[in-house]
């Protein structure tokens, strides 16, 4: 196995993975024109863009992006943290663990290739390289379409996705890490998710339960164990648990209550630096407390894994999955 990771030019849509792309407003096929897109269909000839061999597909009409917002291809939409702010953190031990991503990649890959020789995986928010998802990586067999609603040095595709600009059953494996807590209707992403991945195509999320907010205005949704496992109703479950436990989730609530003190950021940059050198240690109970019952209640975070299914598991079946510590009486 090639122990390398997939450069930046290794992730360019091959052919085949192009002729797949579709008007993420009516779904219609697209052509090239020039240095755009162009929708097939004479009823809705929406344009797209593209911008440094990267397509802008998004839909105007219904995101809270715009195509407009990446003319000028900047390296994000997003307002990067200060030079400051980097420079301090990466000083002092952080406060995150995941201690399942890693794992979990591992036997997805392993999964994908089992039902297919090459598989196809379209990750959703992969501007940045998602923590564990090395085994992923490294599998010259699979394929990764990584788009983003921001550029970044493996993007091949902008896009929003709550319209996902690929045909039905296009892909083996869709991949969401850290994802749906920032998009405003992630029912619909997960019906879309569903759309575009093949018959018994995989899908792996990760979401956070305790977790105060990040990335600002862009922050909109938490999950329980079975919050989450209701999001992906219309897929049988392989695996889900906790990713990041309640030692994590207790070091982000303590830094956030500091941080409720300040305004300015050089105060919260200082802010978050004590609060880390006096709290980084209480994410190593996560090692003991990752499998715990209680976990399940308290988790910082949480994965689900799965197979997508013609069944849609049922509220009542549901809540019998619920495999946490506490009582359901008042």
């Amino acid at each position: 196995m090639n122990t390398e990771l997939k450069t930046s030019s290794q992730t360019k849509l091959t052919e085949s993975t192009q002729k797949l792309l579709c008007c993420p407003v009516c779904r219609s096929k697209l052509e090239l024109a020039k240095s755009h897109l162009e929708c097939t269909n004479s009823q809705c000839k929406a344009s797209f863009p593209i911008i440094a061999e990267i397509p802008i597909l998004i839909n105007d009409s219904s995101s809270i992006f715009s195509i407009s917002d990446f003319l000028d291809n900047e390296s994000t939409t997003l307002k990067p943290k200060s030079k400051l702010e980097r420079l301090l953190i990466n000083l002092v031990p952080g406060i995150n663990l995941n201690l399942n991503s890693k794992t979990n990649f591992q036997n997805f890959a392993k999964l994908l290739l089992k039902e297919n020789k090459s598989s196809r995986v379209l990750i959703i928010g992969g501007s940045v390289v998602g923590q564990g998802i090395e085994p992923l990586l490294l599998v010259p067999e699979i394929e990764l379409i990584e788009t983003d609603v921001a550029f970044g040095p493996r993007i091949s595709v902008i896009c929003d996705a709550h319209d996902i600009p690929f045909a039905d059953c296009s892909f083996d494996g869709v991949v969401a890490q850290a994802v749906l807590e920032h998009v405003v209707d992630p029912n619909r992403c997960v019906e879309e998710i569903h759309r575009v991945l093949k018959p018994d195509g995989l899908v792996y999320s990760e979401t956070p339960f305790m977790q105060q907010v990040h990335l600002g205005k862009y922050d909109f949704t938490r999950f329980t164990h079975l919050g989450h496992r209701r999001l992906f109703r219309k897929f049988e479950e392989i695996d889900s648990g906790a990713v990041c436990g309640p030692g994590m989730a207790l070091a982000w609530s303590y830094q956030y209550f500091l941080l409720s003190f300040v305004k300015k950021p050089l105060a919260r940059v200082l802010v978050k630096v004590f609060a880390r050198v006096t709290s980084f240690w209480l994410k190593y109970f996560d090692y003991y407390l990752i499998k715990k019952p209680g976990t399940f209640d308290s988790a910082s975070g949480y994965f689900f894994w799965g197979k997508k299914s013609e069944q849609i598991l049922s509220d009542q079946d549901l809540i019998t999955l619920y495999r946490g510590t506490q009582s359901s009486s008042f």
